[in-house]
């Protein structure tokens, strides 16, 4: 099987390096209590993360494509890590915003276009669909492992706060993502050990699958029982959820401020 890729279809990105700049500088400012308004700061700080979380997890998608057989990815950008390059920009990249900012939910969205007849093998077609969330799991055990580590002492309230909330974002990403619905990955692992009859019968409803998932959260009893679940995962790992809370709550600063969130 040759795999081989241009230096140039492997090439990072300039617009995913800028992403990671902002990432960087806004975590700083927050780290630093740099900035004016410390809300903005980490709506930032947290966004680029996600966003760049949502790069690492196509790219996972595409790597593991590549190595299982489909030669195709180089050539489609997906190894350049720019959300550019993605299928369907609105369902990878603004949709997933969109959800944090409203439901503070992290979801990822479909964006790289796999040609699986070029793969063989269930098992392979499996494990392309888990690298994406299994990289959000490795991006919330590194979100959390000063907490679990116990390396928190002298940390800014502020940038543990914003810590907080996106390893929770990672959590819920990872979660929901692994749920058996048609469009998310879940459903890709389990799908080719179904029968092609179960299969066709299932295809037409895929591309709702995600929008279903988002409105279902929106139900006032299905979202208490989701977010139970997001912090106990997100307790086992050390965040507790006044944390996790008081990040989401500088995270949308249009909102007020509760006051026992007040890093100032």
């Amino acid at each position: 099987m040759t795999t081989a890729i241009s230096r140039r279809d492997r090439r990072v990105s300039p617009v995913f390096l800028g992403i990671v700049a902002v990432m960087a500088v806004t975590g700083w400012a927050v780290w630093t209590d740099f900035a004016a308004a410390p809300g903005i700061a980490v709506f930032l700080f947290v966004t680029s993360a996600w966003i760049v979380s949502l790069c690492l997890h196509e790219y996972a998608h595409a790597r593991t494509a590549l190595h299982s057989g489909d030669i195709t990815i180089g050539a489609k950008g997906y190894l350049t890590l720019n959300p550019l390059k993605y299928t369907h920009a609105l369902l990878s990249i603004v949709l997933p915003i969109v959800f944090v900012i409203l439901g503070g939910i992290g979801l990822p969205g479909g964006a790289v276009f796999i040609e699986r007849g070029r793969i063989q093998g269930r098992w392979k077609h499996s494990l392309i669909s888990a690298a994406g969330p299994l990289t959000n799991v490795l991006f919330a055990i590194v979100c959390t492992a000063p907490f679990w580590l116990d390396a928190l002492d002298g940390v800014p309230l502020a940038f543990r706060f914003a810590l907080a909330f996106l390893a929770l974002l990672q959590v819920s990403a990872a979660l929901l993502n692994f749920l058996p619905v048609p469009g998310l990955d879940g459903y890709g692992v389990i799908e080719p050990w179904l029968s092609y009859k179960i299969r066709r019968q299932i295809e037409p409803y895929a591309p709702f699958g995600l929008l279903f998932v988002f409105a279902l959260l929106w139900v006032p009893e299905v979202n208490r029982v989701f977010f139970d679940v997001i912090y106990a995962l997100t307790g086992g790992l050390g965040v507790s959820e006044a944390e996790a809370y008081c990040g989401r709550d500088l995270f949308q600063f249009w909102q007020d401020t509760n006051p026992f969130c007040a890093v100032r």
